[in-house]
Formats: structure tokens, sequence, C-alpha cells
């Protein structure tokens, strides 16, 4: 493990440098959660170019080290396709999602996207509330919304509830402990979990979140249960075990970030499934994110926006025009998002396939190995497939 560690540490550093040089600069962070904190004082790095070489030198290593450092590699590879597409490169979306997120860049078929959107249909007639372009108003009205500071105050709560059942699920016994905070910033983003070591940090947007009774079981599930428990359960492992041979330090242009994203998604299914409500809401989104990952592969191709629009609304009839340029700006523009909003229609779509059709020995080994270590999708699949 000597040579895996000594390379796995040269590129945290580099990483970590990384990172100080965007934040001075006002621009996206590289670092999303820290699973090993080092309190030093980081340097920041002299430009992204150096950055790209550094990481090419890297992989270098890592091709040399071989099957040990295949972790190790993935990372690397990830974080040097983003940097090269901050430099102004722009490779074909497969490629990049390929390095970045480890899926490929296919279509659903259209079954199955109709299959999705039948069982969405069912789950939001079942109650009450009719297909089509008042869907979103009635659902919100049905949900009970809450004020931001209601919401605040009841997602802990509602997470501390859940929190020994999941923590018998997902086998960890990690600290954990969240801070809830109200900004309001432009960023794209209504929700956002950061955070070091089993100190994390849950950042509600006021511009682009709304909140819910609804939601707010859906939130703590999905940030707190999902991502908060996760990142400490990580750092737990990496404080048991220094040698850990994958990347400490959790960013979402990784290769991991499917099964984050995915798993964050479905937790309802595993923890709540008779949760009515909460289940409608869930069928929804995975309809929805299949449509974004349409949006996202034409948008990219080159197909004209009217088109683009126009399939987008005549497969979600109440999404606003605001709403369909967010989407495909996002999906367009940003280098970071190109990538990273990739992971959440691939990871919804597989751990509800995962929750609807695996046995419950199955379920359980890649929930737990999930709140062990960071999992790529080919290693997601592995775990199914080939369990030993």
């Amino acid at each position: 493990m000597g040579e895996v560690s000594a390379l796995r540490d040269r590129v945290e550093g580099i990483v970590r440098s990384w990172h100080a040089y965007e934040l001075s600069r006002g621009a996206q962070a590289v670092i999303d959660y820290d699973c090993a904190p080092d309190r030093r004082p980081v340097p920041a790095a002299r430009s992204r170019l150096d950055v790209y070489q550094q990481l090419t030198r890297c992989a270098g290593k890592a091709a040399e080290i071989g099957a040990g450092a295949r972790d190790i590699r993935d990372a690397v590879r990830a974080h040097r396709a983003y940097a090269g597409a901050l430099l102004g490169r722009r490779d074909p979306l497969h490629t990049y999602l390929r390095d970045t997120q480890g899926c490929d860049a296919t279509d659903r078929p259209e079954e199955h996207i109709q299959s999705v959107r039948d069982r969405a249909v069912r789950a939001v007639e079942e109650l009450g509330i009719g297909w089509g372009p008042d869907l979103n108003r009635q659902l919100l009205k049905s949900e009970e919304p809450l004020t931001p500071e209601e919401a605040a105050e009841q997602i802990p709560v509602i997470a501390r509830e859940l929190e020994p059942r999941t923590r018998a699920l997902v086998g960890t016994r990690a600290p954990c402990t969240v801070r809830v905070e109200m900004v309001d910033v432009e960023d794209y983003w209504g929700y956002w979990l950061d955070g070091a070591g089993s100190q994390a940090r849950l950042r509600f947007n006021r511009r682009h979140s709304s909140f819910t009774v609804v939601q707010v079981r859906q939130f703590a599930m999905h940030e707190l249960l999902g991502h908060a428990l996760q990142s400490a359960s990580y750092a737990q492992v990496c404080a048991d075990d220094p040698d850990v041979p994958w990347l400490r330090l959790l960013s979402v242009n990784l290769p991991y970030q499917m099964m984050l994203e995915g798993l964050a998604q479905t937790l309802p299914l595993f923890l709540a499934p008779d949760d009515a409500p909460l289940i409608a809401r869930l069928r929804l989104t995975h309809y929805l994110q299949l449509v974004r990952a349409e949006l996202h592969l034409a948008v990219n191709s080159g197909i004209p926006l009217m088109e683009c629009a126009n399939h987008a609304r005549a497969r979600v009839p109440w999404w606003t025009n605001a709403t369909i340029s967010d989407v495909l700006s996002e999906r367009g523009a940003d280098p970071l998002l190109r990538s990273y909003l990739w992971a959440y229609p691939a990871g919804v779509d597989w751990w509800v396939a995962l929750a609807d059709t695996a046995d419950d020995e199955t379920r359980n080994r890649v929930l737990r190995k999930a709140y062990q270590r960071p999992l790529t999708p080919a290693q997601l699949d592995e775990l199914v497939t080939r369990p030993d």
C-alpha cells in the first residue's frame, strides 16, 4: 500500500492547492467534503495549467502502479478532465462524462421513459392530483407549504427520528453533526451540503428553494441521512485506516457522484416505502431526471434550442420557460454542471432499479458498502453482478 498511499497523498496535495486557488479567485470550490481534514495552511496553486500538468504526471504514475491504483487513476482522470474544461477545452459529451462521472452519455429507451412516467402519473393521481400544467401548484399545495425557518427547524428533528433505522440499515456508527444555514446567493443550487470529518454544513438558498412538509422529510433523508451521514462514515473509515486506496477529498466532478446523488434521491424507497406522498415525489423526480437527461444530451449535441424547449414542454407540461432555460444553460455552458448534473438521472435510475428489483440480500450488501467507501458506477455494477 505504500506506493498507492504516496500517490494518493500527492494527488490530495494537488487538489487542496487547486481548491485554494479557485477560492482565491472567487470561483467554484473543488473540494466539497474533506474526509481527512488537515488543518495546516495550503498554498494556492499558481494556475490551472500548473494543476493540469501535475495531474498529468500523476496519471502516468498511476498507470505505472497498475490495478492497485485503480481508484486514484479514476479520480486523477476526472480531475484532469475537469481542469481541462476550466482551461477552455470542450471534449465531446460522451468523453467528458466517461472521464468525470464514469457514466456513458446514452439515451434511455423510450419505453423505459414512458414506464417511469406512467408510474409517476399513478403515484400523483393516487394523491388526487391530475397530470397537466397545474400539477406542480397542486402538489405543493397538497404537501403543506412551510417557511424556510420552519423547514430549518424541522429537518434535523426528522433526521434524528430516522437516524437509528438508517444506521442499522447501512451499518455505520460514525459520529455526525450538521449545521443548517439559510443563505441568499445568486447561484443555481437550492440546497448544498459540504463539510469535513464528522462536521457537515447544510445550506438552503432562499432564491431557489421551496419548503413543504413532504419536502422536509425528503431533505432530511437526502441531505442529512444521505450525504452528511455517508460523508462522515467515510471520514471515520479514513481515521481508522490511514491507507485507504481512494481519494479522501470528495468533489462533485468525480466518478462516484452517481452513487452519492442516486442513493440520496432514493433513500425513501429504503427507509419509508409506505409514505405515499414522499414516494410519489420520488417517482416524479425519477421521471423529471430522465427528461433532464434527454435535454442534457440534446443541448450538447447541437439540437436547436426551440426543439429542445418544445420537447421539454411536451414531456413536462408544467415547466415554465424559466425552468427550461435553466436546465439547458446549466447543462450546456457550465464546465462543472455539464459533468455533475448527469449524476442525478444516472444515479436515480440505477438506485430505483436496485430498490425495485433486487433481492434483500443484494440491496443490503450494496447499501452497507456504499457507506464504507465511495464507489464508481463500474464498482456498483460489480457489487451486484460479482458480489465476491
